[in-house]
């Protein structure tokens, strides 16, 4: 069954299987629903340790009233006043309900408030849906590169957004 809008929450304190779970979802979604191989999910894994033993960002985590993860996002400091989003996942049966809408908000909330001046991330071009999400929250393509990862030939998209001056 379907989850609604009501039938979850979102926190950002994490609990003992969360990044664990995280990394658990990225490497069954993206390998069902887009051919990625094993060495993904080294790649979701890592950052998010790095993210949680420094303190260095937050990991929000989306879950349904009992206690199932409906997906994640992340936001990490990249240096020099950048924030990268990371680890944005979510099952298939949560998609259309408007939770993706509200978890990349709260990760674009929290650079305001760390005073990030800019946010990128890095998607593939096959995530169009993801890609649309991410155009309408204001982020604009600023490079593309064509080569072997996660198992097959991909073309990677890299986009950004100017937060400006941090508020208040």
């Amino acid at each position: 069954m379907a989850p609604d809008a009501r039938a979850y929450r979102i926190r950002h304190e994490l609990k003992p299987g969360d990044l664990g779970m995280v990394v658990h979802l990225h490497g069954l979604i993206y390998a069902r629903e887009w051919g990625l191989d094993t060495t993904f999910e080294p790649y979701v894994a890592k950052p998010l340790a790095e993210c949680v033993l420094a303190g260095s960002g937050r990991i929000w985590i989306a879950e349904d009233d009992a206690g199932r993860m409906l997906g994640s996002i992340a936001m990490v400091d990249a240096g020099e006043n950048v924030g990268q989003l990371r680890s944005f996942v979510l099952v298939r049966e949560a998609r259309g309900i408007g939770l993706g809408r509200r978890l990349l908000e709260t990760a674009l909330a929290y650079a305001k408030e760390r005073g990030f001046s800019r946010v990128f991330l890095w998607s593939f071009a096959d995530l169009v849906d993801a890609r649309r999400l991410y155009e309408r929250a204001g982020f604009r393509v600023s490079e593309t590169k064509t080569g072997p990862v996660w198992g097959a030939q991909r073309t990677e998209v890299r986009m950004e957004m100017e937060l400006g001056a941090p508020s208040g």
